[in-house]
Order: C-alpha cells, then sequence, then structure tokens
C-alpha cells in the first residue's frame, strides 16, 4: 500500500522548498500547488520540490506539477526537482519537463544552482 501523501515546506534563501512524502497523484499534486500558490502570490519565484521519499508521480500529479513550472516560467522564476527516484527522473524526463525545470541530486546542490541565475 502507497504511503500517504505529506508535505513540508519551508523559505531558505528567497526560495520555496517543498518536501514530499508518499504518492504524487490528484491529492498530493493539489497539496503542492496549493502550497505552491499561498507563496507565490508573496513573490516567491524559486521553487525546489524534493521528492526523496515520493517513489510514484501519476499523470494527474505530473499536471499540477506542469502548471507550476508554467507559471514559474510566465514570471522569470524556476522550479528545481531533486533526491528523484530513477522512475519519477524517467517519467519527468519523457514528459520533457526537464526543459524547463532543473534537476539536482540533492537541495542543497538546487540552493546552489538557483543562488547562482538572476
Amino acid at each position: 500500500m502507497e504511503q500517504q501523501f505529506t508535505l513540508t515546506s519551508e523559505v531558505r534563501n528567497d526560495c520555496l522548498i517543498i518536501t514530499t512524502t508518499g504518492y504524487v497523484n490528484n491529492v498530493g499534486g493539489e497539496k503542492i500547488a496549493q502550497e505552491f500558490s499561498r507563496h507565490f502570490e508573496g513573490g516567491t519565484k524559486k521553487v525546489i520540490v524534493n521528492l526523496a521519499q515520493s517513489k510514484v508521480v501519476n499523470s494527474i500529479g505530473m499536471s499540477f506539477l506542469i502548471d507550476i513550472v508554467d507559471q514559474l516560467n510566465d514570471v522569470g522564476g524556476k522550479m528545481v526537482f531533486t533526491d528523484l527516484d530513477s522512475a519519477v527522473d524517467k517519467m519527468l524526463s519523457i514528459m520533457g519537463l526537464f526543459q524547463f525545470a532543473g534537476k539536482a541530486k540533492n537541495v542543497d546542490d538546487a540552493l546552489a544552482s538557483l543562488a547562482s541565475e538572476k
């Protein structure tokens, strides 16, 4: 049985860091989108999504992530995915998301990458 979805978030160096646990489906995707919107309305333009504890992202969860990437790209922002399971990495690649979002080994690498962008 798949673990129930939860998320935590923090802001570090003007970046919103969302860490998920469990299946990113319609419920998980919506929770990520809600957390993003809360910070985006406050001016956040850099987002890191740590998926270390999320081994599955379905198509509905993916649609929420794509929508967030689109919103960020519209304002010159950026999303970086970290700690990706190989299956999730492959899915994000197949969907073409890495043309519009970044990926990093871990949160610290993502923070360094986003800090170097203007």
